[in-house]
């Protein structure tokens, strides 16, 4: 399916953004330190190494939302919750980047950080964990027979119900052998057999 070679590429998108994003802090790191430069009176040397600390954690950062992206097209299943949660955020962080880079460097880069929120948002969805089975299904042989087994004890008690009522009005009834009646004592006499001719 075309899951797989998007989780494939969406992990080598990130890795190279990881590799490009440290290049770049370490870049104008050096750029600040060689110099001397200062911003509102901070030292130049902080600037330097706070630009190269934060391009290597951007750096790994990036690289273990690519890791994560590599696991999913290899395992060709759902990310786990730290992997899900990786890749969620580098959604995020892409979407705020797209929206920053419009002003600052034009909209082909935008068109490049939209692209690869598609990508991650792609490999979210595609793998779901739903699709393994219903997870709520019946084990067999479970509910079904004791359905039935309820039902059918329903059906023996409705059944000794109805018994017992018609019994009830047979006793009322009253009908003995010998044509007589028994509701309020009154005897029942039966006609006079016809007199041979």
């Amino acid at each position: 399916m075309v899951r797989r070679p998007v989780a494939w590429v969406t992990a080598l998108v990130l890795l190279a953004e990881a590799i490009g994003v440290a290049l770049l802090n370490w870049f104008l790191g050096v750029v600040v330190d060689r110099q001397d430069m200062s911003l509102a009176g901070l030292d130049s040397d902080t600037m330097a190494v706070s630009s190269k600390i934060g391009g290597l954690v951007f750096g790994l950062y990036f690289v273990a939302c690519a890791v994560s992206a590599l696991l999913v097209g290899v395992r060709d299943r759902a990310p786990g919750l730290v992997g899900r949660v990786l890749l969620i955020s580098a959604a995020v962080v892409h979407a705020l980047l797209g929206a920053f880079t419009v002003g600052l460097v034009g909209w082909g880069a935008f068109v490049f950080m939209m692209v690869v929120l598609g990508l991650i948002v792609f490999t979210l969805l595609a793998y779901d964990r739903r699709e393994a089975g219903p997870v709520d299904a019946a084990p067999p042989g479970g509910g079904g027979d004791g359905e039935g087994l309820r039902r059918e004890d329903g059906a023996g008690q409705g059944a000794g119900q109805g018994g017992a009522v018609d019994l009830g009005k047979d006793a009322g009834d009253g009908r003995h052998g010998d044509g007589r009646h028994g509701d309020g004592g009154t005897t029942v006499v039966p006609p006079p057999a016809p007199s041979p001719s």
